[in-house]
């Protein structure tokens, strides 16, 4: 699950440089940064909680 995580928050990055999203704080291509805040988040919480 720790590999998966990177790679799909990696295609989402992707996906909305080439095709904005749309949701709420991400209706530019230039807001792909909070993707990745997001997932640097994601990636720490997931090391805090394993063993």
């Amino acid at each position: 699950m720790s590999k998966i995580l990177p790679a799909l928050l990696l295609a989402v990055m992707l996906l909305h440089i080439i095709r904005p999203i749309g949701l709420p704080g991400l209706r530019r291509r230039a807001d792909f940064w909070k993707i990745a805040v997001f997932a640097i988040g994601l990636m720490m919480l997931t090391v805090l909680i394993r063993p």
